[in-house]
């Protein structure tokens, strides 16, 4: 499985395409606004899967475009089903100066804790971390998270949007992220990538000792 990472649109949103080679398969991770490149880069691969950590409006910015063109099921937690078509949910008619407000297209497929994705030889399984917004998740791929807003390089994701909580993020961070392994490599929605043990020792919002 071959990883690439687009930092998209104003907000910078870390948009990640995995591919499989021997199948010319792939799967979008948090399609955000401006995604022709990410267009470009699965150019004659199926695109099987449409994951969303979450629904803000800078995670979801260009899932019509994709949709259009792969034709893919759009996945998401069901705590956000609403959210895709309702842009006062995904923030997009908070801030309609960004590009308009968002009003689709909805989600195909539910994710929840616990579920697999099998893609090509690879298993991912899904993590419930609320806490930045009530329906966050986390996709882990072997020794890889895709964390969505929920754990930066030294940072946690904000928790003063609608649905937010502060103590719940927390939460998901120390049960659901800093249990897996060391070496485990945390694809951030914004920002450079980390580790578990760099954030568990080091991160100032969430560290072991605190």
């Amino acid at each position: 499985m071959h990883i690439q990472g687009f930092a998209l649109g104003a907000f910078q949103t870390n948009c990640y395409v995995l591919t499989d080679e021997d199948h010319k398969t792939a799967i979008i991770i948090d399609p955000g606004y401006g995604p022709d490149i990410v267009l470009d880069a699965v150019d004659g691969y199926k695109v099987e899967h449409i994951l969303l950590t979450h629904a803000h409006l800078d995670h979801i910015g260009g899932l019509q475009q994709l949709k259009q063109a792969t034709g893919a099921p759009i996945s998401i937690h069901i705590n956000e089903k609403d959210w895709l078509t309702d842009p006062m949910l995904n923030g997009s008619g908070r801030w309609p100066q960004i590009s308009g407000p968002i009003t689709g297209p909805a989600a195909d497929r539910f994710v929840a804790e616990g579920d697999k994705i099998q893609f090509a030889d690879t298993e991912i399984s899904v993590l419930f971390v609320p806490g930045h917004s009530p329906g966050s998740v986390a996709y882990v791929a072997g020794d890889q998270v895709f964390a969505g807003d929920t754990l930066f390089f030294g940072s946690i994701g904000r928790t003063d949007l609608p649905g937010g909580d502060h103590d719940t993020l927390i939460d998901s961070i120390r049960r659901k992220l800093y249990v897996l392994p060391n070496q485990t490599i945390v694809y951030p929605g914004h920002g450079p990538e980390t580790t578990i043990e760099r954030e568990r020792q080091s991160n100032p919002f969430v560290r072991d000792n605190m």
